[in-house]
């Protein structure tokens, strides 16, 4: 039992240094543009596509990775994918020029894809019944633990006096470093191996197609995460707008997306509890009108209550992740989580690029009052959905295997 609680304690811990370091490097970046902006000179529109580089190798490859962890294993993928990443910011320093600084984020993205699903896939196969939930809160709270972490050193280091290129370069070698010791450590207790050492009969061949357990249920939980990402990527990207517009400081009105980011992480790792105690269902009716209406409050409240707002609309906004990935394991067959995540992850990627500008188009036609109102709309729109949710969980013989209905 002792070797089982630290295979497991171990399996997390290795899964969520690499979240947090990797969701760090994204984080950074949004801070380095600036500075790469005026160091190369670079417009609005390159700083654009610089991020779309990363954005849009990360969401390409995210569903490939799921796919080929299937048949090289998710430890392999999962050293590869960071090992990318800390490759691209170590070198990101000596880019000579814009069409260069493409290429390495771009490399960097294409690292990022090779995280999520794998590591999800790692935990769904580690750990089992309400642990894993719990587990895979604690997941999604360590990206933004790395968030914080890396973007605040960067900027603490820059403020110092600090070069960026050193800086960056040590994030880098930390990646790599970080990618050796993964591989060592999750080799040395067997997880996330090449599935012709795993157990026989849980081979990804013995589940044929996508191994989807129930077609509506899945297309339910992905609308959902569609929408809940939508809405998070539009809300923070609007909320120093908003408060601008409450005649705040530009300084101080960048700080309250360090507020909401900082309640993120209670609330990542806290809805799986609750998603526990109150079942999915249950728990996400509850977080998706808190969100609704925190979000309306922020909108109408004075500036100082809305800060004060902040961290605990930050609980609810983000914490609805960890519910509905959470929800994945539910959806598949064991031999094909890495999938589901992947194609969870996917839709996820693809709505952290349309929400901001879908709400940014009604801000710009309507105000962004009413982008923020059709946000707290776009949320409780979706609650029907929650019914559909659950029903994906199957009973079991005495061998624990399942008997329903044929695999999609």
């Amino acid at each position: 039992m002792k070797l089982r609680r630290l295979k497991r304690s171990l399996t997390l811990g290795a899964t969520c240094a690499v979240h947090a370091l990797q969701d760090g490097f994204g984080a950074t970046l949004y801070v380095l543009l600036p500075v790469l902006a005026e160091t190369f000179g670079l417009s609005y529109a390159q700083v654009g596509l610089i991020r779309a580089a990363k954005s849009g190798a990360m969401m390409v490859f995210e569903l490939p990775s799921g796919i080929l962890a299937e048949r090289w294993g998710a430890r392999t993928l999962l050293v590869f994918g960071l090992g990318c990443a800390g490759a691209a910011y170590l070198v990101l320093p000596t880019a000579a020029s814009f069409a260069v600084i493409l290429l390495i984020l771009f490399v960097s993205g294409l690292g990022a894809a090779f995280q999520h699903s794998l590591s999800s896939a790692i935990i769904t196969t580690t750990f089992t019944g309400a642990a894993r939930r719990t587990a895979l809160g604690a997941y999604n709270a360590s990206g933004d633990v790395g968030k914080l972490t890396l973007a605040g050193l960067f900027t603490l280091a820059i403020g110092l006096g600090f070069a960026w290129q050193p800086v960056i370069s040590l994030f880098g070698a930390l990646g790599l470093a970080l990618a050796f010791i993964t591989f060592l450590l999750l080799r040395q207790i067997g997880v996330g191996a090449h599935r012709a050492q795993a157990v026989p009969g849980t081979h990804a061949s013995d589940k044929p197609g996508w191994g989807i357990r129930d077609r509506a249920g899945f297309a339910a939980l992905g609308t959902l995460v569609f929408v809940d990402i939508a809405v998070q990527a539009g809300f923070l990207t609007f909320l120093a707008f908003l408060m601008t517009a409450k005649q705040v400081p530009t300084g101080l009105a960048a700080f309250a997306v360090v507020l909401t980011l900082a309640g993120g992480i209670f609330g990542k790792f806290g809805c799986g509890f609750l998603a526990n105690r109150l079942g999915v269902r249950g728990a996400l009716v509850a977080v998706q009108c808190l969100t609704a209406a925190g979000i309306l409050a922020v909108l109408l409240a004075p500036t100082l209550i809305a800060y004060f707002l902040l961290p605990f609309l930050g609980l609810v906004l983000q914490g609805s992740s960890t519910i509905t990935y959470g929800s994945v394991a539910d959806m598949f067959y064991e031999a094909r989580a890495s999938r589901g995540f992947a194609a969870i992850y996917t839709i996820a990627s693809g709505a952290s690029v349309m929400g901001p500008v879908i709400f940014g188009v009604i801000g710009d036609r309507f105000g962004l009052a009413p982008a923020l109102c059709a946000m707290a709309f776009a949320v409780l729109a979706s609650l029907p959905l929650v019914v559909l949710l659950d029903r994906a969980r199957l009973p079991v013989n005495k061998q624990g295997a399942e008997h329903d209905a044929r695999p999609l």
